[in-house]
């Protein structure tokens, strides 16, 4: 042995395996994943994942991370909505005897949800080394997203019980007492249960609330009592379905009652909560802003409209990078996202990185792009104060001063179709002007024949436009939004070209900002819940509307 402890040779049995994680994903928000499970999910070589939280998780895993598929294996099952998935404890095994880490992956908690004990009881048999990350359980995590908290200052008893394997002397037990009761079920087999707990001794009265697919933006809660929920569902026209198998999570008592949970549903009564809302951008540029209209409870769906391409005669730009390099420049403007990766890939293809524009000053028209700059590694020397936007950076762009400046040349890469406002106005300030293309945007492939329907057929709630470019090519490859579509514009040319194509706009952004676009939506959004509360109405989205419906234009 050496002096610094056993060696993995030391034990041959452990040296040839690999190791086994049991992950819980959560209830269903990628959100709540712990930072500890998007580690283990980095590192992981297999990824074995119940099929409802792969797309939680996969994304967090490698490009390389193998997923072998947990296939149905019993069709009657299935129909009833429990399928037996092919042995999940085999395949772990195997993957882990070739000396892999293994990331299992299952709903809510490892511990409470599903039947990762056994697997756990089966590695411990085989002697394979494993190790448990929580998650948030399904019984817990659903409630708080309903607004439904399972205990107060008072306290409480909570029990949790899994209908489909209740016994008579469980529902007994629950019923006879006044307990929190948190029951997994499915939808149409909740009214059951609540004639178990009233056959029990709950009083019919009791009030209780059901939440579908919670914790994620197509969760909705029905309110109602032990006696009523048959009634309630009915006229909800939730059942009878053919979805009647979906799971759900019920909770009955006091903390469920209507008059509270209207002061507590917080993920419900978001602004945009199960907006489906068109980001009509190109992929890179679309992120933040999905995540920003995620945040409000909107379903973004990224629909790029615009293509980047290279230059045709790449000679230009080639000699404007070399003069970078030489010092011909001093300065540099960039006047958007795909302009700073336009250079940054030049850069790589000659070997430079960011200490090539040591001793030259950077301008970055706005945050965005700013923020591009730093990731590459530059921070910049001045973006604009005011409007982000080349008339904004014009405004703080200091005058030529043969004095101070020992040379008068700026470096401007931009898109083929830009317009000569920074150009001219850089002049008009002393300064001669490189103007190159650094590359062209042309117009996107049409997204799929269902995107081209759900645009034209009233399947988005809103669309969010934040040029002209984008109307003109969303029109192009995709079809007019329908009528009932709220429109988004970011700007009064961009609202003109929308209005010349036959749109609406409903709400116009107070700034020339794709976020201060997002924030005007939801205002839109907040409003619009508001009105139908204070009228009485059931809280509807824009696609949820009758064909043809009349709006009145509102700007913010």
């Amino acid at each position: 042995m050496s002096p610094t402890g056993p060696a993995a040779s030391d034990f041959p049995a452990l040296s040839a395996q690999g190791h086994v994680t049991f992950l819980g994903a959560g209830p269903g928000d990628p959100g709540l994943l712990t930072l500890r499970a998007v580690e283990a999910l980095a590192s992981a070589d297999v990824l074995v994942a119940e099929p409802d939280v792969l797309g939680v998780v996969r994304c967090h895993a490698r490009a390389s991370v193998s997923t072998p598929e947990l296939t149905v294996v019993d069709a009657q099952s299935a129909a009833a909505g429990v399928p037996v998935l092919r042995d999940a404890a085999n395949l772990v095994m195997e993957a882990v005897r070739g000396g892999r880490r293994v990331v299992r992956a299952v709903s809510g908690d490892p511990g409470l949800d599903g039947n990762a004990g056994a697997e756990m009881l089966a590695c411990a048999a085989a002697g394979i080394p494993f190790e448990v990350v929580p998650g948030v359980a399904n019984v817990v995590g659903v409630p708080a997203y309903a607004g439904v908290p399972l205990r107060d200052a008072q306290g409480a008893d909570v029990r949790f019980v899994d209908a489909r394997t209740a016994s008579d002397r469980c529902w007994t037990e629950v019923g006879a007492s006044d307990a929190t009761a948190v029951i997994s079920t499915t939808l149409d087999a909740v009214a059951a249960a609540a004639g178990e707990l009233v056959s029990a001794g709950r009083k019919p009265d009791t009030p209780l609330t059901v939440t579908v697919a919670g914790t994620t933006t197509r969760q909705r809660t029905w309110t109602a009592t032990l006696g009523t929920i048959a009634q309630v569902l009915k006229q909800a026209k939730v059942l009878p379905s053919p979805e009647g198998h979906r799971p759900v999570i019920a909770v009955v008592g006091e903390r469920s009652s209507a008059a509270q949970r209207d002061q507590l549903a917080w993920f419900e009564s978001k602004p945009l909560f199960g907006w489906k809302v068109l980001v009509p951008r190109t992929k890179e540029q679309s992120a933040s802003l999905s995540d920003q209209l995620r945040s409000y409870g909107a379903v973004p769906h990224e629909v790029p409209t615009i293509a980047v391409e290279p230059p045709r005669t790449p000679q230009q730009m080639e000699r404007a990078v070399k003069g970078l390099v030489t010092g011909r420049y001093e300065w540099i403007a960039f006047t958007s996202v795909n302009a700073v990766k336009a250079v940054r890939e030049k850069f790589e293809e000659y070997g430079l990185d960011a200490r090539a524009f040591a001793g030259i000053k950077v301008a970055a028209v706005g945050e965005q792009t700013a923020a591009a700059l730093v990731d590459f590694g530059v921070k910049p020397d001045l973006v604009p104060s005011g409007e982000q936007s080349a008339a904004g950076l014009l405004e703080d762009w200091p005058p030529y001063d043969p004095v101070f400046d020992p040379i008068d040349r700026v470096f401007l890469p931009r898109a083929d179709i830009a317009t000569e406002t920074l150009v001219a106005g850089l002049i008009e300030l002393g300064w001669e002007v490189d103007d190159v293309t650094a590359y062209r945007t042309v117009r996107a492939s049409p997204p799929p024949a269902d995107t081209r329907e759900a645009i034209k057929g009233g399947g988005f709630d809103a669309v969010l436009f934040t040029s002209s470019s984008t109307v003109r090519n969303l029109v192009g490859i995709a079809g007019k939004p329908h009528n009932v579509t709220v429109i988004a514009c970011i700007g009064p040319a961009t609202a003109k070209t929308a209005e010349e194509h036959g749109l609406r706009v409903d709400v116009l952004s107070p700034e020339p900002s794709v976020h201060k676009l997002a924030a005007a939506l939801a205002e839109f959004g907040a409003r619009r819940r508001e009105a139908a509360k204070e009228a009485g109405d059931p809280v509807t989205r824009p696609s949820e509307r009758r064909p043809g419906a009349r709006r009145r234009r509102t700007t913010t």
